[in-house]
């Protein structure tokens, strides 16, 4: 690249896929790149998903998944947002909030009046920050075998329309976790 010329912007990108080789791509092969396998739960795969590259490389990426939710008596669907990866070489530069904005924006269009996700207590600023905010109740998440257990890592719920409130009550995701 001459001197004179300063690489583009990192820009988000709606990808048609996201395989286990984009994800290593990102995070490397490692066992864990989450760190949440100590949690034993199975997840979901997420549906829609939305990606940075750098020249040819992918270093960011965010999924999105329709899922039913009950809260309280009432059933009703919330856009899970899972799989948040950015890679660590290039972590600190805002890549981030750049994608899980863009995922959002995209959920915004999907119907749910929230999206919900689950992250390790490290992470819980950075979602805050991002407009997120945590539950203080338990939240239930199916696994196989029709077991349901208590989700140890942290809830957080965003609005995605104007005037949506999360409503009191227990939270049961009538899934497995995104």
């Amino acid at each position: 690249m001459p001197a004179n010329r300063t690489p583009a912007a990192p820009t988000v990108v709606r990808l048609s896929q996201y395989t286990k080789a984009d994800q290593s791509e990102i995070l490397g092969g490692g066992d864990d790149p989450f760190g949440v396998a100590h949690t034993g739960l199975t997840w979901l795969p997420k549906d829609e998903h939305f990606g940075i590259r750098q020249g040819d490389r992918l270093v960011a990426h965010t999924g999105l998944l329709r899922l039913p939710v009950t809260i309280g008596e009432a059933e009703t669907e919330v856009v899970g947002v899972g799989g948040v990866a950015v890679a660590p070489d290039v972590r600190g530069r805002g890549l981030a909030r750049q994608v899980v904005t863009a995922a959002v924006s995209h959920a915004r269009t999907m119907g749910p009046r929230h999206a919900l996700l689950f992250c390790r207590p490290p992470l819980v600023p950075l979602y805050r920050r991002l407009g997120w905010h945590p539950l203080d109740t338990d939240v239930v998440v199916e696994q196989p075998g029709s077991r349901l257990v208590v989700m140890p890592l942290r809830t957080m719920v965003t609005p995605l329309h104007d005037g949506a409130h999360w409503p009191p009550g227990a939270v049961r995701l009538r899934s497995l976790p995104m």
